[in-house]
């Protein structure tokens, strides 16, 4: 389990998150959704401890993380991240940047499975300003996954994406919980949310005001989500 205590970051004397608790479980899906500007990157960032949180806990299956803290945490690649902004190396095709983190060790097979599930056999050799932003997402999810990591935290990675697309990550997410991988995905999309999730949890200016079921997409209690989700709804 990866999971969450009390956390609270500041930027600039801004204070974003507001002691935020949440658990990412193994074998599930968990989807934070919530306003722009909510907090919810910056918690995806704190959770995987690249940005440390100022105060609070962290528990990674058997290991305990007390903030603040010094020393160095390295928790990677056994916490895997996509972030909206990708992050691809310009210079590489989209295989080699989805095998450079592999350095050595590359399993073949596995790394065959992804492009083929994931359809990019006809533009995995091509460079990123050559593909669409739809196609270099499904490059930066192949190279998070490729790592075989025990936690998968995403962030609106579907954004660029059509509807067979989405259908196909939502897909591919599936299996990979099947597998027995903890996801957490940042989306806007209401019914990929429905579809995916075994949490949903609502965060909204560095506060949790909500969390549950899938059920809460239809039957929030809290005012202000059923204000966020009404909105959503008559905008689709």
């Amino acid at each position: 389990m990866l999971s969450g205590k009390n956390l609270t970051k500041k930027y600039q004397g801004q204070e974003i998150l507001k002691g935020v608790d949440i658990v990412v479980e193994r074998g599930k899906i968990t989807s934070l959704i919530g306003p722009s500007g909510a907090g919810k990157t910056t918690l995806l960032r704190v959770l995987s401890m690249l940005d440390l949180p100022d105060t609070g806990k962290i528990t990674l299956d058997n290991e305990n993380y007390v903030f603040p803290q010094d020393k160095e945490i390295k928790v990677w690649p056994k916490i895997s991240v996509v972030f909206q902004q990708l992050f691809l190396w310009p210079h590489l095709t989209l295989r080699q940047n989805i095998l450079l983190p592999l350095r050595n060790n590359v399993d073949k097979k596995y790394i065959d499975e992804l492009i083929d599930v994931l359809q990019m056999k006809d533009f995995i050799d091509r460079y990123p300003n050559e593909v669409s932003i739809g196609q270099r997402q499904r490059a930066a999810i192949a190279r998070a996954i490729a790592l075989k990591p025990e936690y998968l935290l995403l962030d609106e990675i579907t954004s660029s994406l059509d509807v067979e697309q989405i259908d196909l990550v939502l897909k591919f997410l599936l299996r990979l919980k099947e597998r027995g991988v903890g996801i957490l995905i940042i989306t806007h999309l209401l019914n990929f949310a429905k579809n995916a999730s075994d949490q949903i949890v609502f965060l909204d200016s560095g506060i949790v005001l909500e969390r549950g079921g899938k059920e809460i997409l239809e039957n929030p209690k809290h005012e202000r989500v059923q204000k966020f989700l009404s909105i959503i709804k008559s905008a689709t």
